[in-house]
Protein backbone atom coordinates (compact mmCIF):
# COMPACT_ATOMS: atom_id res chain seq x y z
CA UNK A 1 0.00 0.00 0.00
CA UNK A 2 2.64 2.59 0.51
CA UNK A 3 4.10 1.92 -2.91
CA UNK A 4 0.85 3.24 -4.06
CA UNK A 5 0.38 6.21 -1.64
CA UNK A 6 3.80 7.31 -2.46
CA UNK A 7 4.12 10.63 -3.72
CA UNK A 8 0.49 11.86 -2.77
CA UNK A 9 -0.17 14.90 -1.37
CA UNK A 10 -3.07 14.35 1.71
CA UNK A 11 -5.89 15.00 -0.04
CA UNK A 12 -5.25 13.10 -3.34
CA UNK A 13 -4.36 10.07 -0.60
CA UNK A 14 -7.91 10.26 0.46
CA UNK A 15 -9.67 9.96 -3.28
CA UNK A 16 -7.46 7.36 -3.92
CA UNK A 17 -8.59 5.68 -0.15
CA UNK A 18 -12.50 6.06 -0.49
CA UNK A 19 -13.60 3.59 -2.94
CA UNK A 20 -16.99 2.49 -1.10
CA UNK A 21 -20.15 4.47 -2.21
CA UNK A 22 -20.09 7.99 -4.38
CA UNK A 23 -17.00 10.09 -4.13
CA UNK A 24 -16.26 13.71 -5.84
CA UNK A 25 -13.07 14.59 -6.54
CA UNK A 26 -13.23 18.27 -7.62
CA UNK A 27 -9.99 18.71 -9.06
CA UNK A 28 -8.21 22.23 -10.27
CA UNK A 29 -5.87 22.68 -12.87
CA UNK A 30 -2.68 20.93 -13.18
CA UNK A 31 -2.96 19.38 -9.77
CA UNK A 32 -2.02 15.64 -10.38
CA UNK A 33 -5.51 14.31 -11.62
CA UNK A 34 -4.38 11.97 -13.26
CA UNK A 35 -2.10 10.91 -10.61
CA UNK A 36 -5.16 10.26 -8.46
CA UNK A 37 -6.55 8.13 -11.09
CA UNK A 38 -3.95 5.69 -12.11
CA UNK A 39 -3.41 5.13 -8.14
CA UNK A 40 -6.82 4.60 -7.20
CA UNK A 41 -7.18 1.84 -9.95
CA UNK A 42 -3.87 0.31 -8.33
CA UNK A 43 -5.74 0.61 -5.20
CA UNK A 44 -8.79 -1.27 -6.28
CA UNK A 45 -6.72 -3.86 -7.69
CA UNK A 46 -3.97 -4.06 -5.30
CA UNK A 47 -5.28 -3.46 -1.55
CA UNK A 48 -8.91 -3.84 -2.52
CA UNK A 49 -8.63 -6.76 -4.36
CA UNK A 50 -11.44 -5.82 -6.88
CA UNK A 51 -10.74 -7.76 -10.48
CA UNK A 52 -10.01 -5.09 -13.10
CA UNK A 53 -13.07 -6.97 -15.11
CA UNK A 54 -15.13 -4.88 -12.35
CA UNK A 55 -13.91 -1.82 -13.08
CA UNK A 56 -15.52 0.86 -15.45
CA UNK A 57 -13.20 4.00 -15.98
CA UNK A 58 -13.84 6.42 -18.82
CA UNK A 59 -11.30 8.96 -20.24
CA UNK A 60 -11.58 12.28 -22.39
CA UNK A 61 -9.48 10.27 -25.04
CA UNK A 62 -7.92 7.16 -26.11
CA UNK A 63 -4.62 8.77 -26.04
CA UNK A 64 -5.60 9.36 -22.25
CA UNK A 65 -6.23 5.94 -21.08
CA UNK A 66 -3.88 4.03 -23.26
CA UNK A 67 -1.28 6.45 -20.86
CA UNK A 68 -3.26 5.55 -18.07
CA UNK A 69 -3.26 1.96 -18.49
CA UNK A 70 0.67 2.33 -18.76
CA UNK A 71 0.79 4.06 -15.89
CA UNK A 72 -1.24 1.55 -13.86
CA UNK A 73 0.86 -1.53 -15.52
CA UNK A 74 4.09 0.43 -14.23
CA UNK A 75 2.04 0.82 -10.23
CA UNK A 76 0.85 -2.81 -10.41
CA UNK A 77 4.29 -4.53 -11.68
CA UNK A 78 2.61 -6.13 -14.19
CA UNK A 79 0.51 -5.74 -17.13
CA UNK A 80 -2.98 -5.94 -16.44
CA UNK A 81 -5.84 -6.23 -18.82
CA UNK A 82 -8.54 -3.86 -18.33
CA UNK A 83 -10.36 -3.97 -20.78
CA UNK A 84 -12.89 -1.47 -19.98
CA UNK A 85 -10.97 1.47 -19.78
CA UNK A 86 -11.53 4.16 -22.27
CA UNK A 87 -13.38 6.52 -23.76
CA UNK A 88 -17.57 6.66 -23.16
CA UNK A 89 -17.71 5.21 -26.93
CA UNK A 90 -15.12 2.70 -27.11
CA UNK A 91 -16.64 1.41 -24.18
CA UNK A 92 -19.87 1.86 -25.49
CA UNK A 93 -19.14 0.31 -28.80
CA UNK A 94 -18.03 -3.01 -26.76
CA UNK A 95 -21.36 -3.60 -25.25
CA UNK A 96 -23.19 -2.96 -28.37
CA UNK A 97 -21.22 -5.41 -30.08
CA UNK A 98 -22.11 -7.99 -27.19
CA UNK A 99 -25.74 -6.85 -27.73
CA UNK A 100 -25.68 -5.93 -31.08
CA UNK A 101 -28.42 -9.12 -31.84
CA UNK A 102 -30.63 -7.86 -29.01
CA UNK A 103 -31.36 -4.54 -31.17
CA UNK A 104 -31.78 -5.98 -34.64
CA UNK A 105 -27.87 -5.38 -35.95
CA UNK A 106 -25.16 -7.65 -36.64
CA UNK A 107 -21.78 -7.54 -34.56
CA UNK A 108 -20.22 -6.30 -37.59
CA UNK A 109 -21.68 -3.24 -37.64
CA UNK A 110 -20.48 -0.06 -38.90
CA UNK A 111 -19.42 3.18 -36.97
CA UNK A 112 -20.14 6.64 -38.94
CA UNK A 113 -17.77 9.38 -38.72
CA UNK A 114 -19.18 13.22 -38.84
CA UNK A 115 -18.39 12.89 -43.12
CA UNK A 116 -20.41 9.89 -43.44
CA UNK A 117 -23.16 11.04 -41.68
CA UNK A 118 -23.66 13.95 -43.70
CA UNK A 119 -23.20 12.15 -47.02
CA UNK A 120 -26.03 9.61 -45.74
CA UNK A 121 -27.92 12.96 -44.75
CA UNK A 122 -27.07 14.14 -48.45
CA UNK A 123 -28.53 10.81 -49.93
CA UNK A 124 -31.73 11.34 -47.66
CA UNK A 125 -32.79 15.18 -49.33
CA UNK A 126 -31.85 13.53 -52.44
CA UNK A 127 -34.51 10.95 -51.55
CA UNK A 128 -37.09 13.43 -50.17
CA UNK A 129 -36.76 16.32 -52.75
CA UNK A 130 -35.21 18.69 -50.51
CA UNK A 131 -33.08 20.87 -51.75
CA UNK A 132 -29.49 20.58 -50.06
CA UNK A 133 -28.19 23.91 -50.94
CA UNK A 134 -30.94 25.46 -49.23
CA UNK A 135 -30.80 23.62 -46.37
CA UNK A 136 -27.23 22.59 -45.18
CA UNK A 137 -26.36 18.99 -44.47
CA UNK A 138 -23.94 19.67 -42.42
CA UNK A 139 -26.37 21.88 -40.12
CA UNK A 140 -28.81 18.88 -40.14
CA UNK A 141 -26.57 16.84 -38.91
CA UNK A 142 -25.28 18.81 -35.80
CA UNK A 143 -29.16 19.03 -35.35
CA UNK A 144 -29.58 15.33 -35.06
CA UNK A 145 -26.54 15.07 -33.12
CA UNK A 146 -27.52 17.56 -30.84
CA UNK A 147 -31.22 15.84 -30.36
CA UNK A 148 -29.30 12.13 -30.00
CA UNK A 149 -27.35 14.06 -26.70
CA UNK A 150 -29.80 14.98 -25.53
CA UNK A 151 -31.47 11.63 -25.40
CA UNK A 152 -34.30 12.59 -28.40
CA UNK A 153 -35.00 10.07 -30.75
CA UNK A 154 -36.40 10.59 -33.94
CA UNK A 155 -40.08 10.53 -33.19
CA UNK A 156 -39.61 12.69 -30.41
CA UNK A 157 -38.22 15.22 -31.98
CA UNK A 158 -41.12 14.89 -34.61
CA UNK A 159 -44.22 15.46 -31.41
CA UNK A 160 -41.32 18.62 -30.61
CA UNK A 161 -39.89 20.26 -33.73
CA UNK A 162 -40.44 23.79 -34.35
CA UNK A 163 -39.95 25.98 -37.10
CA UNK A 164 -39.17 25.52 -40.72
CA UNK A 165 -35.66 24.39 -39.86
CA UNK A 166 -36.85 22.06 -37.69
CA UNK A 167 -39.45 20.77 -39.41
CA UNK A 168 -37.36 19.47 -42.16
CA UNK A 169 -34.77 17.82 -39.28
CA UNK A 170 -37.83 16.17 -38.52
CA UNK A 171 -38.53 15.04 -41.78
CA UNK A 172 -34.60 13.92 -42.17
CA UNK A 173 -33.95 12.21 -39.02
CA UNK A 174 -36.39 9.14 -39.06
CA UNK A 175 -35.31 8.85 -42.66
CA UNK A 176 -31.37 8.51 -41.75
CA UNK A 177 -32.32 6.41 -38.73
CA UNK A 178 -33.83 3.77 -40.86
CA UNK A 179 -30.91 4.22 -43.27
CA UNK A 180 -28.52 3.88 -41.05
CA UNK A 181 -30.36 0.70 -40.32
CA UNK A 182 -30.10 -0.81 -43.60
CA UNK A 183 -26.60 -0.08 -43.87
CA UNK A 184 -26.04 -1.87 -40.20
CA UNK A 185 -24.63 1.28 -39.09
CA UNK A 186 -24.03 3.40 -36.00
CA UNK A 187 -23.55 7.24 -36.40
CA UNK A 188 -20.75 8.42 -33.60
CA UNK A 189 -23.95 9.87 -31.38
CA UNK A 190 -25.96 6.41 -31.58
CA UNK A 191 -23.05 4.52 -29.91
CA UNK A 192 -23.96 6.12 -26.42
CA UNK A 193 -27.80 6.78 -27.36
CA UNK A 194 -28.60 3.24 -28.50
CA UNK A 195 -26.82 1.86 -25.48
CA UNK A 196 -28.90 3.77 -22.95
CA UNK A 197 -31.96 3.08 -24.83
CA UNK A 198 -30.86 -0.58 -24.55
CA UNK A 199 -30.80 -0.19 -21.00
CA UNK A 200 -33.98 1.81 -20.00
CA UNK A 201 -35.84 -1.13 -22.17
CA UNK A 202 -34.10 -3.81 -21.20
CA UNK A 203 -33.66 -4.21 -17.32
CA UNK A 204 -32.34 -7.46 -17.52
CA UNK A 205 -29.39 -6.26 -19.82
CA UNK A 206 -28.55 -3.34 -17.56
CA UNK A 207 -28.63 -5.83 -14.29
CA UNK A 208 -25.81 -7.73 -15.83
CA UNK A 209 -23.45 -4.65 -16.73
CA UNK A 210 -24.18 -3.37 -13.07
CA UNK A 211 -22.99 -6.58 -11.90
CA UNK A 212 -19.58 -6.58 -13.84
CA UNK A 213 -19.62 -2.39 -13.54
CA UNK A 214 -19.32 -2.87 -9.74
CA UNK A 215 -16.62 -0.22 -9.54
CA UNK A 216 -17.41 3.65 -11.74
CA UNK A 217 -14.85 5.70 -12.47
CA UNK A 218 -14.83 8.87 -14.48
CA UNK A 219 -12.83 11.34 -15.58
CA UNK A 220 -13.64 15.06 -17.17
CA UNK A 221 -17.23 14.81 -15.52
CA UNK A 222 -18.10 18.26 -16.07
CA UNK A 223 -17.86 17.46 -19.53
CA UNK A 224 -20.75 14.77 -20.08
CA UNK A 225 -23.62 15.75 -21.58
CA UNK A 226 -27.14 14.27 -21.00
CA UNK A 227 -26.69 10.87 -22.73
CA UNK A 228 -23.79 10.53 -20.82
CA UNK A 229 -24.92 11.39 -17.65
CA UNK A 230 -27.56 8.84 -18.04
CA UNK A 231 -25.36 5.78 -18.51
CA UNK A 232 -23.09 6.92 -15.81
CA UNK A 233 -26.47 7.24 -13.60
CA UNK A 234 -28.17 3.69 -14.77
CA UNK A 235 -24.67 1.80 -14.53
CA UNK A 236 -24.02 2.96 -10.70
CA UNK A 237 -27.78 2.76 -9.43
CA UNK A 238 -26.91 -0.53 -7.75
CA UNK A 239 -23.98 -0.64 -6.25
CA UNK A 240 -23.57 3.40 -6.29
CA UNK A 241 -19.43 2.84 -6.11
CA UNK A 242 -18.94 5.55 -8.12
CA UNK A 243 -16.62 7.97 -8.27
CA UNK A 244 -16.14 11.29 -10.57
CA UNK A 245 -13.51 13.80 -11.28
CA UNK A 246 -13.26 16.89 -12.71
CA UNK A 247 -13.35 20.96 -12.58
CA UNK A 248 -16.56 23.01 -13.26
CA UNK A 249 -13.83 25.59 -14.39
CA UNK A 250 -12.90 23.76 -16.93
CA UNK A 251 -16.25 23.10 -18.72
CA UNK A 252 -15.70 24.20 -22.53
CA UNK A 253 -17.74 21.64 -24.81
CA UNK A 254 -21.26 23.24 -23.90
CA UNK A 255 -21.85 23.65 -27.50
CA UNK A 256 -21.24 19.44 -27.86
CA UNK A 257 -24.00 19.41 -25.50
CA UNK A 258 -21.79 19.47 -22.12
CA UNK A 259 -23.55 20.48 -19.04
CA UNK A 260 -21.23 21.63 -16.00
CA UNK A 261 -24.23 21.44 -14.14
CA UNK A 262 -23.72 17.59 -13.95
CA UNK A 263 -20.67 17.76 -11.79
CA UNK A 264 -22.60 20.68 -9.84
CA UNK A 265 -25.51 18.34 -8.77
CA UNK A 266 -23.24 15.08 -8.18
CA UNK A 267 -24.16 15.49 -4.48
CA UNK A 268 -27.84 16.02 -5.22
CA UNK A 269 -28.08 12.84 -7.17
CA UNK A 270 -26.10 11.18 -4.53
CA UNK A 271 -26.63 12.30 -1.54
CA UNK A 272 -24.40 10.47 0.57
CA UNK A 273 -21.17 11.24 -1.60
CA UNK A 274 -18.11 12.35 -0.13
CA UNK A 275 -16.38 15.80 -1.46
CA UNK A 276 -12.38 15.73 -1.87
CA UNK A 277 -10.66 18.90 -3.40
CA UNK A 278 -7.33 18.98 -4.83
CA UNK A 279 -6.04 22.79 -4.77
CA UNK A 280 -2.69 22.45 -5.19
CA UNK A 281 -1.07 23.17 -8.35
CA UNK A 282 2.28 21.63 -9.29
CA UNK A 283 1.74 23.24 -13.19
CA UNK A 284 2.28 26.77 -13.14
CA UNK A 285 3.94 29.55 -11.18
CA UNK A 286 1.92 31.98 -9.00
CA UNK A 287 1.51 34.67 -11.23
CA UNK A 288 -0.67 32.35 -13.62
CA UNK A 289 -2.64 30.64 -11.45
CA UNK A 290 -3.86 33.91 -9.23
CA UNK A 291 -4.30 35.50 -12.90
CA UNK A 292 -6.32 32.95 -13.90
CA UNK A 293 -8.40 32.48 -10.48
CA UNK A 294 -9.29 36.10 -11.07
CA UNK A 295 -10.66 35.40 -14.28
CA UNK A 296 -12.84 32.51 -13.23
CA UNK A 297 -14.17 34.08 -10.02
CA UNK A 298 -16.15 36.26 -12.09
CA UNK A 299 -18.24 33.23 -12.90
CA UNK A 300 -21.74 33.17 -10.49
CA UNK A 301 -21.84 29.38 -11.40
CA UNK A 302 -19.34 27.49 -9.84
CA UNK A 303 -17.87 25.04 -7.11
CA UNK A 304 -15.33 27.10 -4.87
CA UNK A 305 -11.33 26.09 -4.78
CA UNK A 306 -8.95 27.83 -3.32
CA UNK A 307 -6.07 27.16 -5.97
CA UNK A 308 -2.46 27.64 -4.88
CA UNK A 309 1.06 26.17 -5.75
CA UNK A 310 4.72 26.11 -3.92
CA UNK A 311 5.90 27.10 -7.37
CA UNK A 312 7.97 30.23 -7.48
CA UNK A 313 6.17 33.80 -8.79
CA UNK A 314 7.56 33.59 -11.96
CA UNK A 315 7.45 36.34 -14.76
CA UNK A 316 4.74 38.73 -14.85
CA UNK A 317 1.82 38.24 -17.57
CA UNK A 318 2.83 39.57 -20.58
CA UNK A 319 0.20 42.02 -22.81
CA UNK A 320 0.79 42.98 -26.14
CA UNK A 321 -1.44 45.11 -27.78
CA UNK A 322 -0.84 44.90 -31.91
CA UNK A 323 -2.86 47.10 -34.53
CA UNK A 324 -4.21 43.91 -36.27
CA UNK A 325 -3.10 39.60 -36.76
CA UNK A 326 -0.28 40.64 -38.52
CA UNK A 327 1.32 42.87 -36.09
CA UNK A 328 0.11 40.43 -33.63
CA UNK A 329 1.41 37.45 -34.83
CA UNK A 330 4.79 38.88 -35.65
CA UNK A 331 5.05 40.01 -32.12
CA UNK A 332 5.00 36.45 -30.70
CA UNK A 333 6.88 35.06 -33.97
CA UNK A 334 9.52 37.18 -32.59
CA UNK A 335 9.26 36.58 -28.55
CA UNK A 336 9.39 32.61 -29.35
CA UNK A 337 12.74 33.26 -31.79
CA UNK A 338 14.45 35.37 -29.09
CA UNK A 339 13.26 32.34 -26.47
CA UNK A 340 14.21 29.31 -28.69
CA UNK A 341 17.96 29.81 -28.06
CA UNK A 342 17.05 28.71 -24.42
CA UNK A 343 14.18 26.09 -24.77
CA UNK A 344 13.11 23.42 -27.33
CA UNK A 345 10.60 25.03 -30.11
CA UNK A 346 7.98 21.72 -28.61
CA UNK A 347 7.62 24.64 -25.26
CA UNK A 348 5.56 27.19 -26.94
CA UNK A 349 2.18 26.55 -27.71
CA UNK A 350 0.14 29.60 -29.35
CA UNK A 351 -3.78 29.16 -28.64
CA UNK A 352 -6.75 31.08 -30.31
CA UNK A 353 -10.41 31.49 -29.98
CA UNK A 354 -11.03 29.75 -33.95
CA UNK A 355 -9.40 27.90 -36.75
CA UNK A 356 -9.81 31.19 -38.62
CA UNK A 357 -7.07 32.70 -36.29
CA UNK A 358 -3.93 30.86 -37.84
CA UNK A 359 -3.97 32.07 -41.12
CA UNK A 360 -2.20 35.14 -40.10
CA UNK A 361 0.28 33.08 -37.66
CA UNK A 362 1.18 30.34 -40.47
CA UNK A 363 1.77 33.47 -42.93
CA UNK A 364 4.09 35.23 -40.72
CA UNK A 365 5.68 31.89 -38.59
CA UNK A 366 6.63 31.17 -42.78
CA UNK A 367 7.76 34.42 -43.14
CA UNK A 368 10.24 34.03 -39.87
CA UNK A 369 11.34 30.05 -40.91
CA UNK A 370 9.71 29.18 -37.90
CA UNK A 371 8.48 25.52 -37.72
CA UNK A 372 5.13 25.34 -36.78
CA UNK A 373 2.45 22.47 -36.56
CA UNK A 374 -1.19 22.89 -36.55
CA UNK A 375 -2.96 20.27 -33.98
CA UNK A 376 -6.39 20.03 -35.18
CA UNK A 377 -6.54 20.85 -38.94
CA UNK A 378 -7.20 18.56 -41.34
CA UNK A 379 -7.10 15.30 -39.28
CA UNK A 380 -5.64 12.28 -40.81
CA UNK A 381 -8.17 9.77 -40.90
CA UNK A 382 -10.58 12.57 -42.92
CA UNK A 383 -7.81 12.79 -45.61
CA UNK A 384 -9.29 11.44 -48.94
CA UNK A 385 -6.88 8.60 -49.91
CA UNK A 386 -7.58 7.62 -46.10
CA UNK A 387 -11.25 7.18 -46.13
CA UNK A 388 -11.03 5.70 -49.27
CA UNK A 389 -9.33 2.73 -47.79
CA UNK A 390 -11.33 2.99 -45.14
CA UNK A 391 -14.20 2.49 -47.29
CA UNK A 392 -12.75 -0.30 -48.81
CA UNK A 393 -12.32 -1.90 -45.55
CA UNK A 394 -15.48 -1.28 -44.19
CA UNK A 395 -17.21 -2.98 -47.23
CA UNK A 396 -15.33 -5.58 -46.60
CA UNK A 397 -16.61 -6.19 -43.26
CA UNK A 398 -19.85 -4.60 -43.61
CA UNK A 399 -21.85 -5.10 -47.32
CA UNK A 400 -24.47 -3.34 -46.42
CA UNK A 401 -22.85 -0.28 -45.17
CA UNK A 402 -24.19 2.09 -48.41
CA UNK A 403 -22.27 5.14 -47.53
CA UNK A 404 -19.06 3.25 -48.40
CA UNK A 405 -19.94 1.57 -51.32
CA UNK A 406 -21.07 5.11 -52.95
CA UNK A 407 -17.85 6.73 -52.01
CA UNK A 408 -15.62 3.73 -53.91
CA UNK A 409 -17.65 2.37 -56.55
CA UNK A 410 -16.19 4.43 -59.08
CA UNK A 411 -12.89 5.15 -57.30
CA UNK A 412 -10.30 4.84 -58.91
CA UNK A 413 -12.55 5.43 -62.00
CA UNK A 414 -14.28 2.32 -63.13
CA UNK A 415 -16.60 3.98 -65.67
CA UNK A 416 -20.02 3.81 -62.86
CA UNK A 417 -21.88 6.85 -63.08
CA UNK A 418 -25.48 8.00 -61.69
CA UNK A 419 -26.94 6.33 -64.65
CA UNK A 420 -24.94 3.49 -64.47
CA UNK A 421 -26.01 2.89 -60.60
CA UNK A 422 -30.16 3.18 -61.48
CA UNK A 423 -29.96 1.34 -64.49
CA UNK A 424 -28.44 -1.23 -61.95
CA UNK A 425 -31.27 -0.52 -59.35
CA UNK A 426 -33.97 -1.37 -61.59
CA UNK A 427 -32.52 -4.75 -62.29
CA UNK A 428 -30.71 -3.95 -66.07
CA UNK A 429 -27.35 -5.89 -65.94
CA UNK A 430 -23.90 -3.96 -65.82
CA UNK A 431 -20.67 -5.89 -66.58
CA UNK A 432 -18.75 -3.22 -65.09
CA UNK A 433 -20.89 -3.33 -61.33
CA UNK A 434 -20.80 -7.15 -61.79
CA UNK A 435 -16.26 -6.86 -61.79
CA UNK A 436 -16.84 -4.28 -58.76
CA UNK A 437 -18.74 -6.73 -56.74
CA UNK A 438 -16.77 -9.91 -58.02
CA UNK A 439 -13.53 -7.92 -56.47
CA UNK A 440 -15.09 -7.03 -53.35
CA UNK A 441 -15.95 -10.81 -52.70
CA UNK A 442 -12.48 -11.37 -53.41
CA UNK A 443 -11.48 -9.14 -51.09
CA UNK A 444 -13.60 -10.43 -48.99
CA UNK A 445 -11.64 -13.49 -48.66
CA UNK A 446 -8.36 -12.65 -48.85
CA UNK A 447 -9.40 -10.72 -45.78
CA UNK A 448 -10.24 -13.76 -44.17
CA UNK A 449 -6.71 -15.11 -44.31
CA UNK A 450 -4.41 -12.48 -44.24
CA UNK A 451 -3.80 -8.91 -41.26
CA UNK A 452 -4.86 -5.55 -42.08
CA UNK A 453 -1.98 -4.31 -43.09
CA UNK A 454 -1.30 -7.02 -45.84
CA UNK A 455 -5.25 -6.24 -47.31
CA UNK A 456 -4.09 -2.54 -47.56
CA UNK A 457 -1.72 -3.79 -49.96
CA UNK A 458 -3.89 -6.04 -51.51
CA UNK A 459 -6.58 -3.27 -51.61
CA UNK A 460 -3.97 -0.67 -53.53
CA UNK A 461 -3.39 -3.55 -56.17
CA UNK A 462 -6.48 -5.43 -56.47
CA UNK A 463 -8.69 -2.10 -56.94
CA UNK A 464 -5.90 0.08 -58.81
CA UNK A 465 -5.72 2.65 -56.02
CA UNK A 466 -2.09 2.41 -56.06
CA UNK A 467 -1.85 3.35 -59.95
CA UNK A 468 -4.46 5.61 -59.82
CA UNK A 469 -2.43 8.22 -57.20
CA UNK A 470 0.98 7.03 -58.32
CA UNK A 471 -0.07 7.65 -62.51
CA UNK A 472 -3.31 9.85 -62.52
CA UNK A 473 -3.53 10.32 -65.52
CA UNK A 474 -4.73 6.38 -66.19
CA UNK A 475 -8.76 5.87 -66.53
CA UNK A 476 -10.66 4.40 -69.10
CA UNK A 477 -10.43 5.29 -72.35
CA UNK A 478 -12.01 8.11 -73.74
CA UNK A 479 -13.24 9.45 -69.96
CA UNK A 480 -11.53 12.16 -68.16
CA UNK A 481 -10.56 10.43 -64.54
CA UNK A 482 -12.00 11.16 -61.43
CA UNK A 483 -8.54 11.93 -59.30
CA UNK A 484 -7.99 11.37 -55.64
CA UNK A 485 -8.64 14.94 -54.96
CA UNK A 486 -8.89 17.57 -57.62
CA UNK A 487 -5.68 17.73 -60.15
CA UNK A 488 -2.54 16.71 -58.79
CA UNK A 489 1.23 16.00 -59.36
CA UNK A 490 2.92 12.84 -58.70
CA UNK A 491 4.53 14.01 -56.03
CA UNK A 492 1.23 14.99 -54.44
CA UNK A 493 0.34 11.02 -55.62
CA UNK A 494 3.33 9.72 -53.91
CA UNK A 495 2.61 11.67 -50.22
CA UNK A 496 -0.87 10.40 -50.62
CA UNK A 497 0.31 6.89 -50.88
CA UNK A 498 2.67 7.32 -47.82
CA UNK A 499 -0.29 8.88 -45.77
CA UNK A 500 -1.54 5.09 -46.54
CA UNK A 501 1.79 3.73 -45.35
CA UNK A 502 1.34 5.44 -42.44
CA UNK A 503 -2.15 3.93 -41.93
CA UNK A 504 -0.36 0.59 -42.60
CA UNK A 505 2.00 1.28 -39.60
CA UNK A 506 -1.38 1.85 -37.47
CA UNK A 507 -3.07 -1.84 -39.02
CA UNK A 508 0.51 -3.53 -37.69
CA UNK A 509 -0.86 -3.09 -34.43
CA UNK A 510 -4.63 -4.39 -34.57
CA UNK A 511 -4.93 -8.39 -34.48
CA UNK A 512 -7.98 -8.33 -36.96
CA UNK A 513 -9.75 -6.16 -39.50
CA UNK A 514 -12.82 -5.37 -37.03
CA UNK A 515 -10.59 -4.18 -34.49
CA UNK A 516 -8.45 -2.03 -36.15
CA UNK A 517 -11.72 -0.41 -37.98
CA UNK A 518 -12.84 0.37 -34.27
CA UNK A 519 -9.76 1.93 -33.35
CA UNK A 520 -9.80 4.08 -36.43
CA UNK A 521 -13.40 5.02 -35.95
CA UNK A 522 -13.33 6.27 -32.31
CA UNK A 523 -10.13 8.66 -32.75
CA UNK A 524 -9.96 12.41 -31.91
CA UNK A 525 -7.77 15.25 -32.82
CA UNK A 526 -5.82 14.79 -29.21
CA UNK A 527 -5.24 11.61 -29.94
CA UNK A 528 -2.73 12.40 -32.52
CA UNK A 529 -0.85 14.81 -30.71
CA UNK A 530 3.00 14.12 -30.32
CA UNK A 531 5.17 16.03 -28.87
CA UNK A 532 7.78 17.29 -31.50
CA UNK A 533 10.92 18.94 -30.06
CA UNK A 534 11.18 20.85 -33.84
CA UNK A 535 8.16 22.83 -33.95
CA UNK A 536 5.93 25.43 -32.06
CA UNK A 537 2.00 24.04 -31.61
CA UNK A 538 -0.54 26.02 -32.97
CA UNK A 539 -4.07 25.20 -31.60
CA UNK A 540 -7.91 26.65 -30.79
CA UNK A 541 -8.30 26.45 -26.97
CA UNK A 542 -10.28 23.57 -27.53
CA UNK A 543 -7.83 21.18 -28.57
CA UNK A 544 -5.08 22.98 -25.80
CA UNK A 545 -7.37 20.94 -23.53
CA UNK A 546 -5.33 18.35 -20.86
CA UNK A 547 -2.21 19.74 -22.36
CA UNK A 548 0.34 21.56 -21.15
CA UNK A 549 3.42 24.00 -22.11
CA UNK A 550 6.42 26.24 -20.36
CA UNK A 551 5.64 29.22 -22.43
CA UNK A 552 1.61 29.77 -24.01
CA UNK A 553 0.58 32.66 -26.14
CA UNK A 554 -3.04 33.30 -26.24
CA UNK A 555 -3.74 35.50 -29.41
CA UNK A 556 -7.04 37.57 -30.70
CA UNK A 557 -8.20 38.25 -26.89
CA UNK A 558 -10.38 41.16 -27.63
CA UNK A 559 -14.18 41.16 -27.58
CA UNK A 560 -16.34 39.82 -30.52
CA UNK A 561 -13.25 36.98 -31.16
CA UNK A 562 -12.29 36.12 -27.20
CA UNK A 563 -15.15 36.29 -25.97
CA UNK A 564 -16.65 35.37 -29.42
CA UNK A 565 -19.45 37.78 -30.44
CA UNK A 566 -22.21 34.74 -29.89
CA UNK A 567 -21.50 34.76 -26.26
CA UNK A 568 -21.70 38.81 -25.51
CA UNK A 569 -25.33 39.12 -24.84
CA UNK A 570 -25.60 35.24 -23.33
CA UNK A 571 -24.43 35.52 -19.43
CA UNK A 572 -24.18 31.94 -19.68
CA UNK A 573 -22.13 31.40 -22.91
CA UNK A 574 -20.06 34.04 -21.50
CA UNK A 575 -18.94 32.58 -18.44
CA UNK A 576 -17.90 29.53 -20.91
CA UNK A 577 -15.94 32.04 -22.76
CA UNK A 578 -14.32 32.57 -18.67
CA UNK A 579 -13.97 29.06 -18.48
CA UNK A 580 -11.94 28.46 -22.20
CA UNK A 581 -9.84 31.47 -21.04
CA UNK A 582 -8.73 29.67 -17.47
CA UNK A 583 -8.07 26.60 -19.28
CA UNK A 584 -6.12 28.42 -22.23
CA UNK A 585 -4.21 30.46 -18.88
CA UNK A 586 -3.40 27.16 -16.86
CA UNK A 587 -2.03 25.49 -19.85
CA UNK A 588 1.01 27.58 -18.85
CA UNK A 589 3.77 26.31 -16.62
CA UNK A 590 6.62 29.40 -16.85
CA UNK A 591 4.99 32.33 -18.67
Amino acid sequence: MKKILTGLNEPQQQAVQITEGPLLVLAGPGSGKTRVLTHRVAYLILEKKISPYNLFVTTFTNKAADEMKQRIQKLLGYKAFLPWMGTFHSLCVRVLRQQAPEIGYKKSFTIYDKQDSIAAIKRVLKDLNIDSQKFNPSAIANAISSAKSELVTAREYQNYSQGYFQKVVAQVYPRYEENLRKAQAFDFDDLLLKTVLLFQSRPEILAQYQQIFRYILVDEYQDTNTVQYMLVKLLASKYKNICVVGDDGQSIYGFRGADFRNILNFEKDFPAAKVVKLEQNYRSTKNILQAAQKVIENNLHRSRKNLWTQNPQGAPIGLFEAEDEIAESTFVAREISALANLTPLSSFAVLYRTNAQSRALEEVFLQENLPYRIIGALEFYKRKEIKDVLAYLRLIVNPEDAVSLERILNVPPRGIGPKTIESFRKGEKNDKITDFLQMMENLRQYAQKTNPADLIDYILVKSGYSDFLTQPDKGPPGQKPLRAGGPFTPEEGESRLENIRELKTVAKNCPDLASFLEKVSLVSDQDNYKKDSQVVSLMTLHNAKGLEFPVVFIVGMEEGLFPHSRSILEAVELEEERRLCYVGMTRAKQR
